[in-house]
């Protein structure tokens, strides 16, 4: 018990089997200016392409989950390529339904991962971390449930790039994202990053996509039950999410505790 107190134990070590300047055949620079003239939907054919079976992606599914999911079911071989879904165990039932859903619709091979800890023993060693207002204890449980969990899915399937829908107005952070950069020792790929609410909208629109059902209940962003909220007129999209103390949860951000999925 004392070993899983300790936040150090905690920590996620980069991935240092990968030397990141072998990975890609172009210089990273040169890749990140190929891929600002390409479309989303190329985007990730050059990643599949690149990287092969050491190519995945992530959803949360989430508001806007479905548009990279569907690109992903048009994609010649995207059969092929896992999606890592990380179950914190705390997802709303909307949430859990609407997976069900696009799975049926879109076909995807789905890899669902949840934290070693279950959440009953979570509360029992830390207690209910996103109720004390601690941005610690935040980042804590951001660290146990879906952080340490993504990096262990990715180690296990060999991932050596790895595609998000993350996009650049969703967070301060996000606004500094390239279409590809460097994370915890592999390559991250942002196919969607410089797409507004519009884009969003209407490439579900086109596709005939479901949507998330609390999107109608006013959620623009939902991640786990406790700590997501609908907007208001004083809070939007991730500002919403953990009482506005965090807007990211650590996925997206390069180090041990950081910021986002």
């Amino acid at each position: 018990m004392t070993k899983e107190s300790n936040t150090k134990a905690d920590e996620v070590q980069p991935n240092k089997e990968l030397d990141m300047s072998e990975i890609l055949d172009i210089p990273l620079e040169e890749a990140r200016n190929h891929l600002s003239q390409l479309r989303a939907e190329e985007r990730l054919a050059w990643a599949f392409g690149q990287f092969g079976e050491s190519f995945a992606l992530t959803t949360s599914f989430g508001i806007q989950s479905a548009v990279m999911l569907h690109m992903l079911h048009t994609l010649r071989g995207g059969a092929e390529i896992p999606v890592i879904w990380i179950d914190t165990g705390y997802l709303p039932q909307e949430t859990y339904c609407y997976a069900e859903t696009l799975n049926n619709q879109l076909g995807l091979d789905i890899r669902a991962k949840q934290s070693p800890i279950s959440p009953a023993r979570m509360e029992a060693l830390y207690g209910k971390l996103w109720e004390t207002n601690s941005e610690e204890d935040i980042e804590k449980y951001h660290l146990i449930r879906k952080v340490k969990p993504l990096e262990q899915a990715l180690n296990d399937l060999n991932v050596q790039c790895w595609a998000s829908g993350v996009r650049g107005n969703q967070t301060d952070h996000r606004r500094s994202m390239t279409f590809l950069d460097q994370i915890r020792g592999r390559f991250s790929l942002r196919p969607l990053l410089e797409w507004t609410n519009k884009d969003i909208f209407y490439y579900m629109q086109n596709n005939n996509l479901p949507q998330h059902p609390l999107f109608e209940k006013g959620y623009s962003s939902v991640g786990d039950w406790h700590s997501s909220a609908p907007d208001s007129e004083k809070t939007k999209g991730r500002e919403t999410r953990f009482g506005g103390l965090k807007q990211e949860c650590g996925i997206h951000v390069q180090g041990l505790l950081g910021d986002g999925i």
